[in-house]
């Protein structure tokens, strides 16, 4: 009954459980266990040591941040005018270099280009390659075919003038009245396998190289007597140093070997003239796709010859003679 003695109405009684004399004893047990203990001591690494170093003992300073000092704008600008400085005398060291190197090529009299070529001849011939031929350099992709064909064409020319010469030589054996035959064979052989090099199939080749009208107008005129000449050669005339149609079939009475041999030899004569009327046609479908006029190798005609030092040189020398001969009548 004693709880109903107590008022129901009055204040409670403040009670505190930390001030429990059993809870105060462990959190004070706690607390100085913690100032005591240092875990960076050799004790707190080693539980046999009952030996600790109170934290409050160890002395640490605090980390100063130093602040970075900017250069200042003059020390700025020195800077910048000596890196300046420093470019102007390395770009100046630069240029008398090359003007030196340039002074050194033009007082040697060294030109500018790619070594020629061909002929293919070993370095220790003493006659050294005059051209200079690279298709895939200097041609345009899309004129490769035809270029090289001019060039196998030329070949084939070659090859069948070499025919025609021992033809007319088995020809020769044959029949002793045809030295003349024998003589003009080798002669075509000598002269006209260069020829046909340099009349045709160059200016073909430097046409589609530089697009030159000029080199165009002079392939055209070379190449179309080129073909005529092919025919004749095909037909074999007597006495013009051919082994054509005409002169094979009057050997077949005399030695049929030597016939079938001047045969295959008018047989060379005759694709050469059919290849040769083919290509012709190809070079100008091609070339009335450049553009190409007469007008523009009258114009080339016209600078080259200006531009060339011999005509240059010999036009004068003419000045000079015709103004000192006016000068002495006077």
């Amino acid at each position: 009954m004693s709880g109903f003695d107590e008022n129901p109405f009055a204040d409670p009684v403040e009670v505190n459980p930390f001030k429990d004399p059993s809870v105060t004893q462990v959190t004070n047990s706690t607390i100085d266990g913690i100032q005591e203990f240092n875990p960076f001591s050799a004790g707190g690494l080693d539980q046999n040591n009952d030996t600790t170093i109170p934290i409050s003992e160890g002395s640490s300073q605090p980390a100063v941040l130093q602040t970075s000092q900017e250069p200042s704008p003059k020390a700025t600008a020195t800077a910048a005018q000596a890196n300046l400085l420093r470019q102007q005398e390395e770009l100046e060291r630069k240029a008398a270099e090359l003007e030196r190197k340039e002074q050194e090529l033009q007082s040697r009299g060294a030109t500018i280009g790619p070594e020629n070529n061909w002929p293919p001849l070993p370095k220790f011939f003493p006659i050294k390659p005059c051209f200079y031929q690279d298709f895939n350099e200097e041609i345009p992709i899309e004129y490769h075919r035809v270029t090289k064909m001019m060039y196998y064409l030329w070949m084939f020319h070659c090859v069948t003038l070499f025919l025609n010469m021992l033809a007319c030589l088995a020809h020769f054996t044959v029949d002793s009245g045809r030295g003349v035959d024998f003589g003009l064979a080798i002669l075509w052989f000598i002269l006209f396998s260069p020829a046909a090099f340099i009349c045709w199939y160059r200016p073909v080749y430097k046409a589609f190289k530089s697009d030159s009208s000029f080199n165009f107008f002079f392939f055209f005129f070379i190449f179309s007597f080129q073909v005529i000449v092919y025919i004749i050669q095909s037909v074999g005339i007597p006495s013009w140093g051919n082994s054509g149609w005409i002169a094979s079939i009057a050997v077949i009475g005399t030695n049929i070997a030597v016939a079938v041999f001047m045969m295959v030899v008018a047989g060379f004569f005759t694709v050469s003239a059919v290849l040769s009327v083919i290509l012709l046609k190809m070079v100008h479908g091609m070339y009335r796709r450049t553009g190409a006029s007469f007008q523009k190798a009258q114009q080339e005609f016209s600078t080259g010859v200006v531009t060339n030092k011999t005509f240059q040189s010999a036009a004068s020398t003419a000045a000079s003679t015709a103004a000192q001969n006016a000068f002495q009548r006077n």
